[in-house]
């Protein structure tokens, strides 16, 4: 499967802080946890995550969760469920 890489990313300002290999916070699927829209890490990991449970393959697609992520979500939703969810329910607006 394609993923989306660092280099793919439309935003620059990202923070690059590495999580431990062992973290508790990196589950697998999408819960409680916050996502961090400015931490790129989180933002990669999130958008291939959300790509691979719905069988996205297209560059397009990849770079659309990134904007929609950023620029599209409501500030209010914080968690990575919310995201996941919101995104899931607006993909076709945008």
């Amino acid at each position: 499967m394609t993923l989306y890489s660092k280099s793919d990313m439309v935003y620059n300002d990202y923070s690059w802080t590495a999580y431990r290999g062992d973290d508790s916070h990196v589950t697998g699927e999408p819960d409680s946890t916050l996502l961090n829209r400015k931490e790129g890490y989180e933002v990669l990991y999130f958008i291939n995550m959300y790509a691979r449970n719905h069988f996205f393959s297209q560059f397009f697609q990849f770079r659309k969760i990134e904007i929609m992520i950023r620029a599209n979500v409501p500030t209010e939703i914080h968690s990575q469920k919310g995201i996941y969810e919101w995104i899931q329910a607006n993909w076709n607006k945008y």
